[in-house]
């Protein structure tokens, strides 16, 4: 996979390198420092991922997101201090979306995510059903209530994310990030409503800021005396104290 990093700070750029050194399969092909760069960049290279900063002198992360010309075009991975430009980003179908400082591990899944997206937008294309699921996704109504799932509020319509798709759940802020296989989703909740509408659900609470699916782990580790849940997709989840013993029980650990 080719990546183009866009950041205006010379660290953050010098940090995400050093980062994409140690993900197998893909490669740096270039940077840019503000929006217009990042255009001509991903016109001249066109890379398949752009990890791009929100926030940069000029034409900002979003505006140059929804500017990008090329077809196809790649997948983008925004990153930012401020997490009240989340719901933006997903408006130009993000695929995912990272707080600063960014986490190695947090990366590495937003990759395999943005990997994943590629390979099924691709198939999708050349059977013609991407169109025709976008546009039964805007003309569908959501429900008032829906137990089995959530329905996230989009620029066209809503997208609805079923229960069983999710495979954990991060705190950000004043909202949440529902993790699947295939993308993030942004929602505007607390995890106390969280909490209650994932009752009874695969979904185990395993911090005050995270909830987990159980057989989607697959490494248990201590880390100064805490446990930490490595997933599938190589996100890496600490476990609160006051959870380790229903995490302990779920996954059968003695």
């Amino acid at each position: 996979m080719r990546v183009l990093l866009v950041d205006d700070e010379a660290l953050a750029l010098d940090r995400l390198r050093t980062f994409f050194a140690d993900i197998d399969g893909v490669e740096v092909v270039g940077q840019a420092q503000d929006g217009d760069q990042a255009l001509e960049r991903i016109a001249e290279l066109k890379p398949d991922l752009v990890i791009m900063d929100v926030q940069m002198p000029g034409r900002n992360g979003l505006r140059a997101a929804a500017d990008i010309a090329v077809d196809p075009k790649p997948e983008i991975v925004f990153v930012t201090a401020h997490e009240h430009y989340a719901p933006d980003a997903f408006d130009v179908d993000a695929a995912d979306y990272l707080l600063k400082p960014v986490r190695f591990d947090r990366l590495r899944q937003a990759v395999d995510r943005a990997r994943r997206r590629r390979a099924v937008r691709e198939q999708a294309e050349r059977a013609g059903e991407l169109q025709q699921e976008v546009e039964a996704l805007r003309s569908a109504k959501p429900p008032v209530r829906d137990d089995a799932g959530f329905w996230i509020p989009e620029r066209d319509g809503h997208r609805r994310v079923p229960i069983e798709a999710i495979d954990w759940v991060e705190a950000a802020r004043d909202y949440v990030l529902l993790h699947t296989s295939m993308r993030s989703h942004l929602l505007r909740t607390t995890m106390s409503a969280l909490e209650e509408k994932l009752a009874g659900s695969p979904l185990l609470r395993v911090h005050r800021s995270a909830f987990v699916r159980p057989d989607k782990v697959v490494e248990v580790k201590r880390v100064n005396r805490s446990l930490c849940l490595v997933l599938a997709d190589g996100a890496t989840v600490q476990v609160g104290p006051n959870y380790a013993a229903a995490v302990k029980a779920a996954l059968s650990l003695e």
